[in-house]
Parts: C-alpha cells; structure tokens; sequence
C-alpha cells in the first residue's frame, strides 16, 4: 500500500485504445457501439509522433506506447521527465509471435534479430527514452494484472522520497490473434459477439478482449494543466488478505482519513462476466450513494486494462461529469471530488487506486 500526505499530481494525459481517446479536448463525446467479442485500438496517424524511417521498423504496440506517451509529455508541456517508468502484463506480442513463427518455418536458422529484440517486454520504455534522449531512471514492470499498479507504486515512491519530480508513467498491452484464440479456449471471452452498450445487462460467461496504451505524467507540483492529485494506491490478493472486500478498502481509506461515505464516485473494472461481476457488486454495495461508472465495456479487458480507468477517472475530476456511456448509477447533485478506481484481474490481482481534487 501506498499512501502519501504530500500529494503526487496528474499533469499529462495521453491514451490510445478502442475509443476516441487520444485528443484530450474530447471526452468520450462520441459513442462507439459495436457488436463484437474483441476491441481495437482506434490508431492515431503516428507520422505525427515517430519519423517514418523509424516508424517502418516499430511492433505495432511499440508505436501506441511511443504515440501516448508523446501525447502525454506535450499534454504536460514537459518533454523530459526525471524517469520513465511502464508496467505491462504481456508485453510485444505480435513481435513475439513473428520470433517464434520464423524460429519454426526456418528450422532455427538464418533467423533475423529484429523481432527478438522487439519482443521484449522494456521494448515501449526503451524506446520512448531513445526517441527522448533521456538518459534517466527507466524501468519496466511485468505483473500480470499488478503491471500497470507497479509501475505508479515505484513513480509514486520516487516521488516521495525526492529522487524525481516528474515521472512518465503508463500501462500498455496488445491483442492479438493468437492471444486471443489461446485465451478463448481458457473461457476468457464471449463465445458470440455482444453489444458492447448492453454488456451489463445481460451478463453471462466471458468478456470482451481488448487493449491499449495510456501514459501519465506524475509531478510533485501542481500546474494549470492538472487533471486530479494521486492519493492512494494498494494491490492486494482477496484470499491472502482473508477479509471481506468492504474492510479491506476501509482499511486503505482510513490510511487517508477517509470512509467509504467521503467517496463520490467509484469508477469499476466490471466486465460484463457475470462472476467477475459479482465481486464488484460487493464492493459498490457498501458505497451508499456515491456514484458507479465502469470502463471496461469502452475498451475491453486486459492486464493493464486499470490505466485506461485511471485516465477516465482523471478525465471525469477534470472535466466534472461522468459521460453518459459510462453511468452505471448517477451521482446526482453531488460534486465530484473524491475517486476511488477499483480493479480486479480474473480475481487473482486486485487493486485500490485513490485520486482527489487537486
């Protein structure tokens, strides 16, 4: 758990997935509604962030990493952060999966190393720090469904302690086809397309795949370009911790001061799959009237699935209205200051992400 007295503030943002995110002068406004079992991303055009001679050798979540993050520095007006730090559940594997086809068709011959460098999970914060220059702290986490919680703990901490002042933080993980065929035999996903719009209500086994790259530029000041302040974080396993969910979230409040009533809103990672679900239910019952919003039928699950959360839970403080594709119960009068983001991963990794008004 980390939790901090002297608050961590959301100057940048920068998103790439399924919906119209990465310009932030829009929230949302336009509504995406498809019938589908998988999702996206909607691709900026990256000759706009990469020089093209760069460009033709990059994966392809290479170049959503290096699009958002770029987006998210010059969201900030900061273009060179003390340290860039990035959590991924999977890493490239479409690079991946082109190493091992070739290693196969070629007998394990004549094979050529671009894939296998690429496919490496430091390959997105590695190559945003070549572009940049930057020469500072660089790491990457790989937690499964912590991925993206790890990398904001360690920025979190670097922060605290003084060792930076701004820090590049993001989330990112692909689908692709073979990702998606191997984890539909495990039941992952809906056996037929759904509408994303009625996810939640006709909930069933299985939820809809997706992806993304969301970046946040952490600062140890506020500026005028702040979205939210960064409170709180805790990643926890619900069976280790043996307690129910409600105590187990009154305990990471009260690290803040707070009770389950001083939230206004709690944005959820429901799926759509009617066991996942019903762990989010448990929580959100023990809200009283704050306010419910989801995320997950906007871009899909997936590891790091909790950064596309973080940034609409950012978006929503700034802005100060939840979009109405996202309403799962309303906040009716009551202002927006105080965001609780919960997420769990097929109930295996669970996490408590606080953000206020800055």
């Amino acid at each position: 758990m980390v939790t901090t007295s002297n608050a961590i503030y959301i100057n940048g943002l920068g998103n790439v997935s399924p919906r119209k995110t990465s310009d932030s002068s829009h929230f949302l406004e336009d509504p995406v509604i498809a019938s589908t079992n998988r999702l996206a991303c909607i691709e900026p055009n990256y000759r706009d962030f990469i020089s093209p001679d760069i460009l033709r050798r990059m994966g392809r979540l290479i170049k959503m990493g290096v699009a958002s993050s770029r987006i998210c520095l010059e969201d900030a007006g900061c273009m060179m952060p003390d340290a860039i730090i990035t959590g991924t559940g999977l890493g490239c594997l479409e690079d991946t999966e082109k190493f091992l086809a070739t290693l196969v068709r070629n007998k394990e011959e004549l094979l050529t190393p671009t894939s296998f460098i690429q496919s490496t999970h430091n390959t997105v914060s590695a190559q945003i720090a070549l572009l940049l220059k930057c020469h500072n702290y660089n790491f990457t986490y790989v937690h499964r469904g912590w991925s993206f919680e790890s990398a904001l703990v360690d920025a979190m901490v670097r922060i605290k302690n003084g060792r930076a002042s701004t820090v590049l933080a993001g989330g990112m993980d692909e689908l692709t086809n073979g990702s998606f065929a191997v984890t539909s035999r495990l039941g992952h996903w809906r056996r037929k397309p759904a509408d994303t719009s009625l996810l939640f209500s006709s909930p069933a086994k299985g939820s809809i795949a997706g992806e993304g790259s969301a970046f946040f530029l952490l600062t140890s000041a506020p500026s005028s370009k702040t979205y939210a302040a960064l409170s709180g974080l805790q990643t926890f396993s619900r069976k280790a911790m043996n307690k129910p969910l409600p105590a187990i979230l009154e305990e990471f409040l009260g690290q803040s001061g707070l009770l389950s009533s001083d939230i206004d809103l709690a944005v959820c990672g429901m799926n759509g799959d009617k066991t996942s679900d019903s762990i989010y239910k448990e929580l959100t019952a023990s809200l009283g009237t704050a306010g419910i919003a989801a995320w997950k039928h906007l871009s899909g699950e997936y590891m790091t699935s909790s950064a596309f959360g973080l940034w609409m839970a950012s978006m929503i403080m700034k802005w100060g209205y939840v979009p109405e594709q996202a309403v799962i119960r309303n906040t009716g009068e009551r202002p927006i200051k105080t965001v609780l983001i919960y997420n769990h991963y097929l109930d295996r990794n669970h996490s408590f992400i606080l953000i206020r008004k800055p």
